[in-house]
């Protein structure tokens, strides 16, 4: 079997060679680097070659379409910032819009009145306490009366009344530590349906009467 012969030392390339070879490649590599590499990619072009060939307006292509990306990140970043906030706002907030603390008490109440019937829903709340509420009517409408008590030491703190109406919203802010609420009364011929949404702060929710 025949072998490749080894070369001789006289047929290996010298040190002075090597380093002419390495010192070429060297400049082969940082020419297309200034030539090619920076204005394609970075639009960066001090010889003016790049130009020239048409690499310098591909850099600033991808230059420009690098810094819109950039913009759009941030755009996209800050509309799911806000979208965040928008959510935390939301779930705050109460059935008319007023925004209350994320633990606020919420409850859901219906009752039934018959024709020239009557009933009272009181909520138990201390002073300055705020609770938005929000009552509809089903079949009819009624006469209404929105006050608050304290037993003996105060029979009745008025906050506003209506007659024929199919639903109140708003927000009732305790103006005294008591009980407050609502008081309707059918005046039709045909029962009714009542139905109070609650959302704020206080302690215990009832049907009076």
């Amino acid at each position: 079997m025949y072998n490749t012969d080894m070369p001789t030392r006289a047929e290996l390339p010298s040190s002075q060679q090597l380093i002419k070879s390495t010192a070429i490649a060297v400049a082969v590599a940082a020419t297309l680097l200034i030539t090619i590499v920076l204005p394609s990619e970075y639009a960066i072009d001090p010889t003016g070659i790049g130009r020239a060939l048409g690499m310098t307006k591909m850099g600033e292509i991808k230059t420009q379409l690098a810094q819109e990306a950039a913009k759009d990140a941030q755009v996209v970043s800050a509309a799911s910032a806000q979208t965040a906030s928008e959510v935390t706002s939301t779930a705050a907030a109460d059935v008319t819009g007023s925004v209350l603390p994320v633990a606020a008490r919420t409850d859901t109440m219906q009752v039934m009145l018959k024709p020239d019937e009557g009933t009272e829903i009181k909520l138990t709340m201390n002073k300055g306490d705020r609770v938005a509420f929000n009552w509809k009517v089903q079949g009819g409408v009624v006469n209404y009366d929105t006050h608050g008590d304290q037993g003996e030491a105060i029979k009745y703190h008025g906050y506003g009344k209506g007659k024929g109406s199919a639903g109140e919203a708003g927000m009732l802010e305790a103006a005294f530590d008591g009980h407050h609420g609502f008081y309707w009364r059918n005046r039709g011929s045909e029962a009714v349906t009542v139905t109070l949404e609650t959302r704020g702060s206080y302690t215990d929710i009832k049907k009076m009467m």
